[in-house]
């Protein structure tokens, strides 16, 4: 059952970022870098091809390369995620034909083609996969050369990026440069905002009944210290702890009722790897 919601939920995510790309990015030929601003350059040159086909192709041959050259470490979640995404806009293609953008506010349109896929790829990271293109790009220049990855698919974003300015004109290339920046912030913070928890750093007398409330009530872990006040010399337990967001409201809560003299500090981190929480990759 678990593995099954792993797999719904990544489905998910993946179609979260076909949509973002078909609705929004390919109707107002926004080249924001990557296999799907490739594929839209590539549309605007050859319009007897859909930029569709073209994100079919380039993943298909992406997919093969990257099975030949990497093997096992080439994970099958990728292979899922990117024929699913290619296979999914260009059947939307096919049932939903755009011949133009939604709506006439391209600003609009630009912010839901930055944030669906942001969203869509936040979540497909969550889970240990991805859509593939660039990724397996990154993954073939790390085993064969010695070039700095970020700074490489950078500049081929860039390239692309220019290249819109040359296929589709001024105005379509400054939204893809304004894109370009826009998806680089966005997926950063919806990842680290889907991975946000609360770290609790507690200096209690009751250390046993947190710890107890802490095991039974959250079903959570913690690590507890002694400790000395620096000014009263008095003992008192440190106790370490991350909790989800809605945990945090009800230990908070707790520990004011059976310690008002309790000191909390409470932190959010997005970076937690371990037992209930991420595992390492």
């Amino acid at each position: 059952m678990k593995k099954l919601l792993e797999w719904l939920i990544i489905t998910a995510g993946t179609l979260c970022v076909s949509v973002g790309i078909y609705f929004f990015k390919f109707p107002n030929n926004f080249s924001t870098g990557g296999v799907s601003g490739l594929s839209v350059i590539l549309g605007g040159l050859i319009p007897a091809v859909s930029s569709g086909t073209f994100v079919l192709i380039i993943n298909a041959l992406l997919l093969v390369v990257g099975f030949i050259f990497l093997g096992k470490s080439f994970g099958i979640k990728t292979a899922y995620c990117s024929m699913l995404m290619s296979v999914s806009i260009y059947l939307l293609e096919w049932v939903w034909p755009l011949m133009e953008p939604m709506t006439k506010q391209p600003v609009l349109e630009l912010a839901f083609s930055i944030i669906l896929p942001a969203v869509g790829s936040a979540i497909l990271f969550n889970w240990g996969a991805s859509t593939g293109g660039t990724d397996i790009v990154a993954m073939l220049m790390k085993k064969f050369t010695s070039l700095d990855i970020g700074k490489a698919l950078l500049v081929t974003d860039i390239v692309i990026v220019l290249g819109s300015f040359v296929v589709f004109g001024v105005e379509t290339g400054l939204f893809s440069l304004l894109g370009l920046l826009g998806k680089s912030l966005v997926v950063d913070s919806m990842i680290e905002s889907l991975n946000v928890s609360k770290y609790f750093t507690i200096v209690t007398s009751h250390a046993e009944e947190i710890k107890e409330y802490i095991h039974k009530e959250l079903h959570r872990g913690a690590t507890i210290c002694d400790c000395t006040g620096s000014y009263t010399n008095d003992e008192k337990k440190l106790i370490l702890t991350v909790l989800y967001r809605g945990q945090a409201l009800q230990l908070k809560n707790y520990i004011k009722s059976v310690d008002k003299s309790a000191f909390m500090v409470i932190a959010n981190t997005s970076n937690v790897i371990g037992k209930g929480f991420r595992n390492v990759m």
